[in-house]
């Protein structure tokens, strides 16, 4: 594992700043290891990202959730879902820089999955974040500090649980233990960083707000010196806030779920999900979140008894014959539309997409 990440420095006589994005849960089902395999055997997945690429690229650090492991033979997808390598590839080169590993699914093929799955991520140079090898690891490399351009934060990663799986030793996963997390909130503060990102693998499924649990975790994660807060699970999209203290110029993002990148699921809203860009800037030593903006993404349905699971701008596409998929694609948008205007909280914007596509 890497425990630092260091994006390209550039400097700035008045001040720095460092772009994130965050993307959703990135799931391989069953229909998707069958439409990825090609004539000689082998899979294909580079063309689930060719349209968000370039978005993803633009970002300093970009970060979404694994939520499959990789393995080398009897792949599959639910419950116990294994991707083969290629998968991993498609991810990297479509400029994904950390992947969370925190979540119910991180176990479903054992300790050998664990072990093949972060050799993978290794070995192709991808940062991982919130399953161990064991205690030493995560010891040694969390929490995990990312960084550019003189900007330094903390990722920290945690799943409410492993589908009952219990972790083989030496194995280590994240799980959400209050006194585990304080203890790792104070040590990332005592590693000199600008702030501290928690990355929550937590919810109900296929619920479109949180719950007054989630909700009191929020506010006792930052009251415990989290600064923001990203969220998944649920599989749908979930509100957005942005807190500010009164007491200080301090201002908390809380997404808590971005919904999917990628994924087979059906039931109505998690064909989406979206996008977070959190631009951070800091002036002399002190460092907030400048912006918040979200992109929304969808994946087409099947056309022609086919689907291809390519993961499109959902504000970008028209489909000129496919009158059922641009149904499905609006009513995403809609049903985002009055979840946010609703129930998002603070300055946050959608980013404009500049490019349109026929179908």
């Amino acid at each position: 594992m890497i425990p630092f990440f260091a994006a390209a420095q550039c400097s700035n006589a008045l001040f720095n700043s460092c772009r994130l994005l965050f993307a959703g849960d990135i799931m391989q089902h069953k229909l998707q290891l069958e439409s990825a395999k090609l004539h000689d055997g082998t899979y294909s997945y580079s063309h689930y990202y060719k349209y968000i690429s370039p978005t993803v690229k633009q970002a300093d650090i970009a970060i979404a959730n694994l939520e499959t492991t990789i393995g080398e033979n009897n792949y599959g997808g639910y419950p116990t879902f294994c991707a083969p390598n290629s998968f991993l590839y498609a991810i990297k080169n479509a400029g994904f820089d950390v992947l969370l590993f925190a979540n119910n699914h991180c176990l479903d093929r054992g300790k050998k999955g664990v072990i093949h799955t972060l050799n993978m991520l290794d070995s192709l140079d991808i940062t991982h974040c919130g399953v161990y090898r064991n205690k030493e690891e995560r010891d040694t490399c969390y929490p995990l500090i990312i960084e550019s351009d003189g900007i330094r934060l903390a990722l920290l990663n945690y799943t409410y649980g492993t589908n009952g799986i219990k972790a083989p030793a030496p194995i280590i996963v994240n799980y959400i233990d209050k006194e585990v997390i304080s203890a790792d909130i104070s040590k990332a503060r005592s590693m000199n960083v600008d702030a501290i990102i928690a990355c929550m693998h937590w919810g109900t499924e296929y619920t479109s707000l949180p719950s007054k649990e989630i909700v009191e975790l929020s506010e006792w994660l930052i009251s415990e010196g989290v600064n923001h807060i990203i969220g998944n699970h649920p599989h749908v999209v979930q509100p957005i806030e942005i807190r500010e203290n009164p007491e200080t110029p301090d201002r908390h993002a809380v997404v808590y779920s971005t919904g999917n990148l990628v994924s087979n699921m059906s039931l109505r809203g998690t064909d989406g999900g979206i996008m977070i860009k959190m631009q951070f800037k800091k002036v002399l030593n002190y460092t907030r979140v400048s912006s918040l903006e979200y992109m929304l993404t969808w994946i087409a349905p099947q056309k022609e008894g086919k689907r291809d699971f390519t993961i499109l701008p959902a504000r970008s596409i028209c489909f000129a014959t496919e009158k059922a998929a641009e149904e499905k694609r609006l009513r995403f948008i809609n049903d985002t539309e009055r979840l946010f205007q609703q129930y998002n909280k603070g300055e946050i914007k959608e980013w404009d997409t500049e490019f349109f596509f026929i179908f």
